[in-house]
């Protein structure tokens, strides 16, 4: 009875030894290198993410006009010098209208040759076409229409448009923000108790959008609004949309 109990005993140590040195004989097998996995077991928060957007409408306080003085001529230096006499003529009316040098600002200063050009023949020279043109700053929204009709009397015959703008949307965009904020309040608190869960903290807001300045719009001819009778060229502000999207995760549980 003895002797097989210690035999047994004997045995189980051998089977624990065997069992604790395998991984060694397991590492050595692999050329020396030690292999060790590591299991994390990660629990997921459940989040809402969400998004909304604030918008306001604001009234323009500045508008801005870009023109040109296109001329034509049989040599380069002509058509430039010709250019350049209209352009004077136009700066002068600009500053008659009230408009500052700081919003007066060269946008573009071109010269090409012109050809004719006949079927089966090589094309010909006719001449040179000389572009100037100026983008103007007017902070005066009252003065749109006489400025536009001031410069064309000088010599502008190219307008490719009029867009308005804010000096500072600052104001508009917090406004906006707000009203992002509050939007994404509301459809968090909505979610939460059509899931029938608790709404936490929010983990994380990013932002985007914000104030674009307006795409220039075409003005048709002056001439053309002049002749209908209007003491100066007709210009509407009408309003500007500011836009803010938000983007939230909120914690529930």
């Amino acid at each position: 009875m003895t002797l097989k109990f210690r035999t047994l005993a004997v045995g189980g140590a051998l089977m624990v030894a065997t069992a604790l040195t395998a991984p060694a004989a397991f590492a050595q097998s692999v050329g020396n290198a030690p292999v060790s996995s590591t299991i994390q077991m990660v629990q997921t928060q459940p989040s809402l993410n969400l998004s909304a957007t604030g918008e306001v409408k604001v009234a323009p306080d500045m508008a801005t006009i870009t023109f040109g003085v296109v001329t034509e001529a049989q040599t380069a230096q002509e058509a430039m010098a010709q250019n350049a006499t209209q352009m004077t003529r136009v700066a002068a009316a600009l500053r008659r209208a009230g408009i500052a040098e700081r919003d007066i600002q060269t946008s573009g200063l071109n010269l090409q040759a012109q050809y004719d050009y006949v079927q089966n023949e090589p094309p010909k020279l006719r001449g040179y076409q000389a572009t100037n043109r100026v983008t103007v700053n007017i902070n005066d929204l009252t003065r749109v229409g006489t400025t536009a009709d001031a410069v064309v009397a000088a010599g502008v015959n190219q307008i490719d448009g009029i867009s308005f703008g804010l000096k500072d949307p600052k104001t508009a965009e917090d406004q906006a923000r707000r009203l992002a904020v509050q939007a994404l309040q509301a459809k968090a608190r909505l979610y939460a108790e059509a899931l029938g869960v608790q709404l936490g903290g929010i983990r994380s807001l990013n932002e985007g959008g914000g104030y674009t300045p307006q795409p220039p719009m075409p003005v048709f001819a002056m001439a053309r609004m002049q002749s209908a009778g209007a003491d100066s060229t007709p210009v509407s502000a009408g309003e500007l949309s500011v836009k803010i999207d938000i983007t939230g995760v909120y914690d529930i549980r």
